[in-house]
């Protein structure tokens, strides 16, 4: 096989285009889920929303590492990853305010909204499958969908939950829960992003 890297530059049109299609998509989730969480008091809702903020966020790092070297694109893995943290801990923030203050979450607001999320998660995460091992700022971008599909599940659980019982509780229980996940994940992506650098540095 040749080592012009010909096949390399051939993958950049395709990641490009793939990590554009799911940066409109979260883009615009973010916006759809952040207006529902207010409108029907969703901690649940606000946290899936501000993820897909963060996923969108990791889109557009990770568009501006493509044509870089491996050092910027370790860097912007670990950039995507602090952003996921301090969103993350803003997430718990807000269950900690709604859980003193009271809300009343909105379930079939909660399920339809989260089961569009979920729709729209699952299709990106499929579409950057592909690519997940082809540098550390588009692993970290496909954790991020993964987050995002087991966040969406929850969501729609927890409003099923609301629905049949009633207990408001249960979406506080579930935006901590997805929020104390991104925090995970943030870690986790800052970590390999920190394991890229060095191993270009080594080499």
């Amino acid at each position: 096989m040749s080592d012009c890297g010909c096949e390399a530059k051939l993958e950049f049109p395709a990641q490009r285009r793939v990590l554009s299609i799911a940066l409109g998509l979260n883009a615009t989730m973010f916006v759809v889920g952040m207006v529902a969480g207010l409108i029907g008091q969703s901690s649940g809702l606000i946290a899936d929303s501000l993820d897909m903020f963060a996923d969108a966020v990791a889109y557009g790092i990770a568009l501006s590492a493509l044509h870089r070297g491996a050092i910027f694109k370790a860097r912007a893995a670990m950039v995507s990853g602090g952003v996921l943290l301090v969103l993350g801990i803003g997430v718990l923030l807000d269950v900690i305010l709604r859980g003193v203050l009271g809300s009343t979450p909105e379930s079939r607001v909660m399920i339809g909204i989260a089961s569009i999320s979920l729709l729209v998660n699952a299709t990106v995460l499929y579409l950057l499958g592909k690519y997940r091992d082809q540098g550390a700022h588009l692993r970290a971008t496909w954790i991020f969908t993964r987050v995002d599909v087991i966040a969406n599940l929850a969501v729609i659980l927890s409003g099923l939950a609301i629905l049949l019982t009633g207990f408001r509780f249960v979406d506080l229980i579930v935006g901590a829960a997805i929020g104390l996940y991104v925090i995970k994940e943030a870690f986790e992506i800052i970590s390999e992003g920190r394991r890229a650098r060095r191993k270009v540095q080594q080499s």
